[in-house]
């Protein structure tokens, strides 16, 4: 009997110490992250980049247990999606820069009578560093090992409801009954080279639609911060990013209450369970916000799952 599969798919994070050298070399030979048009230089930036980063990447995964948190939140994920759509669809998933590779993945499904496969990227905006990157990886790979399946994608969900309530749900747990009037809300987003979005990358367009979803939904619910606001993290390097970063977000909002949720990811990993709440929290510290938090990303929130559920049932 013909299956079906769905493939989620993410940058991954080191599963060991030893995979952070993994994980930087592969994103930086990405030719969606580092855009020059000659390999050989792309190559040489990558190894320069990641000889430089290893060692205090791997003093920040230390930290975090000595590993990224993000596959095991998505192995929950993928078990809670199989459990929703019963045991007739495969459910698996695929990251980008760390095991499991999409190469690996395939390998299993060429072994299972399958005949559609859809591909649902965990980025909730488009962008050509992140979604087009991981579509075109699994894609390119599937035909290489001889995939025979009709592949369906979804390119950006930021629109789908019950995941921008797992949203909003954990917005309203990371407050735990304070008052939403007395803080300020910052969406923050990963940021992004302000060449890469001057070529007509749309992800900021994006950010802000979604962001305005969000404001209309929470005005029906009655979450009415004292204002809203978007802000950028994880600028790298010296060029022009997008703006205005976190940094200067955080500043501008000296000595108010400020809850962070991080717009961009669906998964908890280090620009999140580190940037966000040990970096970020000395800043705000240091320059004397009243209060600072972070909420959760959904991770494999109840909600999710059923969003996910809902985003395949229309794919088919």
């Amino acid at each position: 009997m013909k299956k079906e599969a769905i493939i989620l798919l993410n940058m991954g994070g080191p599963n060991n110490l030893e995979e952070v050298e993994v994980f930087l070399t592969n994103m930086f030979n990405d030719k969606n992250i580092i855009t020059v048009k000659s390999s050989l230089l792309r190559k040489f930036i990558a190894t320069m980049i990641t000889f430089t980063r290893t060692e205090s990447s791997q003093e920040i995964y230390e930290q975090l247990g000595g590993k990224s948190p993000i596959v095991g939140h998505t192995c929950n994920l993928v078990k809670k999606l199989q459990d929703k759509v019963g045991d007739s669809v495969i459910v698996d998933f695929v990251m980008r820069y760390t095991p499991p590779f999409a190469s690996e993945v395939i390998e299993r499904l060429n072994k299972e009578d399958v005949d559609k496969i859809y591909l649902i990227p965990l980025y909730p905006q488009f962008s050509t560093t992140t979604t087009k990157s991981s579509l075109e990886d699994f894609e390119e790979q599937y035909h290489l090992l001889g995939g025979d399946a009709l592949l369906t994608e979804i390119k950006h969900f930021f629109k789908n409801e019950k995941y921008n309530q797992a949203i909003l749900e954990n917005i309203e747990d990371v407050l735990d009954g304070e008052k939403y009037s007395e803080y300020e809300l910052i969406f923050s987003a990963h940021g992004l080279p302000q060449k890469i979005v001057d070529r007509g990358d749309v992800y900021q367009k994006h950010v802000v639609r979604h962001v305005d979803i969000l404001k209309d939904m929470m005005a029906k619910k009655g979450m009415e911060f004292s204002s809203v606001h978007i802000a950028y993290q994880s600028k790298v390097g010296p060029m022009q990013w997008l703006t205005p970063s976190l940094d200067e977000k955080l500043q501008e909002l000296k000595g108010k209450k400020v809850v962070i949720f991080p717009i961009a990811f669906t998964i908890d990993n280090s620009e999140t369970d580190y940037e966000l709440e040990i970096e970020y929290k000395e800043i705000a510290d240091e320059i004397g916000l009243a209060d600072y938090r972070v909420a959760r990303c959904p991770n494999d929130s109840d909600l999710f799952v059923e969003a996910l559920q809902e985003i395949y049932n229309k794919m088919r």
